[in-house]
């Protein structure tokens, strides 16, 4: 996955684009806060039935 500054970066552009094929997340099940990184992976992992490597790579193919 790119590294955190980078991935703050680009993020309201990943958010729209993992909304739009996913349709089940929610902007709250997005929110990227400082040191809530782990929180959102586990709330993507449940949403979407994926395992944490699974979503890495997701996002990193946006």
């Amino acid at each position: 996955m790119a590294n955190l500054t980078e991935l703050k970066g680009n993020w309201n552009e990943i958010k729209g684009k993992l909304k739009q094929q996913f349709a089940i997340l929610t902007d709250d099940d997005l929110l990227l806060a400082d040191g809530k990184q782990d929180e959102l992976m586990g709330r993507l992992q449940q949403k979407l039935g994926k395992t944490k490597e699974e979503i890495q790579t997701l996002i990193s193919g946006l």
